[in-house]
């Protein structure tokens, strides 16, 4: 089993999809622990003194005015965590969840927290126990940390609550951390709150949606070349000098996968034959120039995840001269600002990935293709109601693009004045993602079906490896209408699982 070793200096995009997808051991380093012991000393030595510390010895939010005598301070702790841990609706995500605790974990083995070493350890021993507390979708703001997400994973610390073991079964948390030989933890002073002021569920999803996109942007560069091939569309808009006089990176790279793809086609460049045309419709021509700035649109998005990854995001922060100082760094503005950012990019990619699938299907513009693709048009619907679904996906899409982050409601007594929403546009990206994937199958699923009907002209290699692969994927070609749905699920979990862009790239070569 793969093994992540936390230090104090963050961890990487590829430590948090180990430990949330590939359940990877989790261990803390040698500099980690004592960066621990040594914060904790400080906030010891502020905690025995009587000048108030916010965390440490007051109340919080809007209740910080009030100093907390010392008998109170574990119970002060206990109670931030049972009251933040209020979330409701459907449950998240496994793979959420563990990316979100780890990532915690990551804050808190910086040295900035004040954390008792002890207190990450369990941390550590709950991931690698399988342990995955219960979180639910509302309850979070993105301002002050994804306060109620993070509260009950900190509850499950505690040993109360709800958590899910290793077999999948939810069980009582207590339960959990006994049958694990795992010791819940007694809080003290500043941890509690610790343990819920951070951005981590909210960047976790962005490092797990930036991993699914970098494949789904390839895969549109597949699915966008088939179509132009299925559409006796012209390869030569693709030619590198064209794209280097606009030298948008994200544009070069994906001209450069869909020419890789049509090498050797014979479908390419029929503009001049019995319906001429001068030049392709903007949904195949500019191909590279929509999936170019989704993929530019990512490479901030991953800039801003990297700087995150490095960060220690508390409230207040133990500083190395010993200072207990509060800051605004919980506030999820950079992270929330790229999720939505890259939701509206997802939804155009969709979007111009419908339009082609549509024109594949519309006889009086593609170009010789027979109706909807049907075997015998009247009879047979062919493809109809599959573009419907596909236009519906977009539709939710384009809705799924609205900023979460524009929005802003005061809470805490009007303490907490301005929050980022930052977890909403998590949670809308996920759903974003997943409608993209669904969006790319019904494209492919329409272009291989084309191919195979331009009889007596040969597809590119890589495009007839494409077509191999899907239909070995019980994605079946063309012929009389059947029951669809189960077509399109093959087709959708061949793109979700990587394999359009595998097939591709045994041709290929590695697609940029």
């Amino acid at each position: 089993m793969h093994t992540v070793v936390v230090g104090t200096s963050g961890v990487t995009a590829s430590d948090v999809l180990a430990v949330a997808r590939g359940g990877a051991l989790v261990e803390l380093s040698a500099e980690a622990l004592a960066a621990l012991t040594a914060a904790r000393g400080i906030v010891d030595a502020l905690a025995a003194k009587p000048d108030p510390v916010y965390g440490v010895s007051t109340g919080f939010g809007a209740l910080a005015s009030r100093h907390i005598s010392q008998e109170l301070r574990a119970q002060l702790q206990r109670n931030i965590v049972r009251s933040h841990a209020a979330g409701m609706g459907p449950r998240v995500e496994r793979e959420v969840v563990r990316g979100l605790m780890f990532l915690r974990l990551k804050t808190v083995c910086s040295g900035h927290t004040g954390v008792r070493p002890e207190v990450a350890q369990t941390m550590a021993d709950v991931l690698n126990a399988g342990i995955t507390p219960v979180v639910h979708e509302y309850g979070s703001l993105g301002c002050s940390g994804d306060l109620a997400p993070l509260s009950h994973c900190a509850l499950t610390l505690m040993g109360e609550g709800d958590a899910e073991g290793p077999d999948g079964v939810v069980r009582p948390a207590g339960e959990l951390l006994a049958a694990h030989g795992i010791a819940p933890v007694e809080l003290r002073e500043k941890e509690g709150l610790a343990l819920l002021n951070g951005t981590d569920g909210m960047l976790g999803m962005l490092v797990m949606a930036l991993a699914d996109l970098d494949t789904l942007y390839k895969s549109a560069d597949v699915t966008a070349a088939l179509s132009l091939e299925a559409l006796l569309g012209t390869d030569k808009v693709l030619a590198p000098e064209l794209h280097a006089i606009r030298p948008h990176p994200g544009q070069g790279a994906s001209a450069a996968n869909m020419l890789a793809v049509l090498q050797g086609s014979a479908l390419t460049g029929h503009h001049q034959d019995d319906a001429p045309r001068v030049q392709d419709a903007y949904s195949v021509r500019c191909a590279p120039q929509v999936a170019g700035a989704g993929r530019d649109t990512m490479a901030h998005a991953r800039l801003v995840a990297e700087r995150e990854l490095a960060s220690a995001v508390d409230n207040p922060v133990v500083l190395p001269d010993g200072r207990v100082e509060s800051n605004g760094n919980f506030h999820g503005a950079p992270v929330a600002y790229v999720l939505d950012f890259l939701a509206i990019a997802v939804a155009d990619l969709a979007s111009i990935a419908e339009r082609r699938t549509d024109r594949l299907l519309d006889k009086n513009r593609s170009h010789g293709l027979p109706p909807f693709l049907a075997d015998d048009p009247g009879v047979d619907s062919g493809l109809m109601i599959a573009q419907y679904t596909q236009a519906a996906l977009v539709s939710e899409l384009k809705r799924l693009a609205v900023p979460a982050s524009a929005d802003s409601i005061p809470s805490s007594a009007m303490q907490e004045d301005h929050v980022s929403m930052g977890w909403s546009a998590a949670r809308k990206l996920r759903t974003a993602v997943d409608n993209l994937t669904r969006v790319l199958a019904i494209e492919l699923y329409a272009a291989t079906r084309a191919i195979e009907l331009r009889e007596g002209l040969a597809p590119a290699p890589a495009s007839q490896a494409v077509i191999d692969a899907v239909r070995a994927a019980g994605v079946q070609g063309a012929g009389p209408d059947r029951f669809l749905a189960p077509d399109l699920a093959a087709a959708d979990a061949f793109v979700r699982a990587g394999e359009l862009v595998t097939a591709a790239e045994k041709v290929t070569g590695p697609l940029q």
